[in-house]
């Protein structure tokens, strides 16, 4: 019995690993693809078909993306916005689910039924941006910062996570003489490690990939994120086609949508590792009581 229960686990097991490697497969062969073309000379892309490893290799769509001096500074600002938006979110989403996580907080059926709200109803593209207008922050980086500060849905999880935390950890912060905001810096917020560097690692993404707002609200293409920016690359490639002189520059569009990818993709690809021991544990965090 034990003999086929053994067996039993070992064929469920194999199933399981190829399954697994196939959907892996499936999900990393669009990465590779991109990759390759990015690399790839024009004459072989021109010739069509699936490219999975060069022929012949090529960095001609590099140095066209790199061929702009902008190209640096919209990089940074990027970089500046990420890091200085995320720390941002952080901050005011620990600010209001702390206070939240209290049952002794009044009114806090209320408040939490209005953050639910904003989870199923929004005001709509022009109403927004007349705030965003009115508040000043149109043409600065503020307006990709300040609006969406607080995801409702973080904030929600990130409650549920405080709830979590033993009241008696905190009793003892206070009777040691430490405030409400002592008790959250010291106490509740290392303890909450996990789920920070989770969370920061969803607001760092989309900062990151901000592209829509930055259209909306800047007009200043000194103050473009590289999304943007890559944006105009292509469409610049795209309208060129047909242009001897750009033909001469053995660049096609298709290789340089593709090294846009690259480049927009690698960064928080880079960054993902240092938070992955974090985000596998803390993703799951605040979904369960107990």
């Amino acid at each position: 019995m034990n003999h086929d229960n053994t067996l039993g686990n070992k064929i469920f097991d194999g199933v399981n690993y190829i399954v697994l490697s196939v959907i892996a497969l499936i999900t990393i062969l669009p990465f590779i693809y991109i990759l390759a073309v990015s690399f790839t000379s024009p004459h072989e892309v021109a010739k069509g078909g699936f490219i999975l490893f060069p022929k012949e290799w090529s960095l001609s769509a590099y140095k066209y993306i790199f061929s702009t001096n902008t190209l640096i500074r919209s990089l940074g600002v990027s970089i500046y916005i990420t890091v200085v938006g995320t720390a941002i979110n952080l901050l005011l989403t620990s600010l209001m689910a702390y206070p939240l996580a209290r049952p002794t907080l009044r009114g806090r059926q209320t408040i939490l039924m209005a953050v639910l709200f904003t989870m199923l109803f929004s005001g709509g593209l022009i109403p927004t941006y007349f705030v965003v207008k009115g508040m000043g922050l149109t043409n600065t980086l503020w307006s990709l910062m300040i609006p969406n500060a607080i995801s409702a849905f973080n904030l929600i999880v990130l409650k549920n996570f405080f709830q979590q935390i033993p009241d008696g950890l905190e009793d003892s912060a206070r009777i040691d003489g430490c405030s409400d905001v002592g008790v959250l810096f010291r106490i509740v917020l290392p303890l909450s490690l996990p789920a920070m560097a989770t969370f920061g690692l969803f607001y760092a993404v989309t900062h990151w990939n901000q592209f829509f707002n930055a259209i909306m609200y800047i007009n200043d293409n000194t103050k473009w994120p590289v999304q943007v920016l890559l944006r105009e690359i292509v469409i610049l490639a795209q309208s060129r086609i047909g242009d001897t002189s750009f033909e001469e520059t053995e660049i096609q569009p298709l290789t340089i949508r593709m090294a846009v990818i690259v480049f927009a993709t690698i960064p928080i690809m880079l960054v993902y590792p240092f938070l992955q021991k974090h985000f596998a544990k803390g993703v799951m965090l605040g979904s369960v009581k107990g």
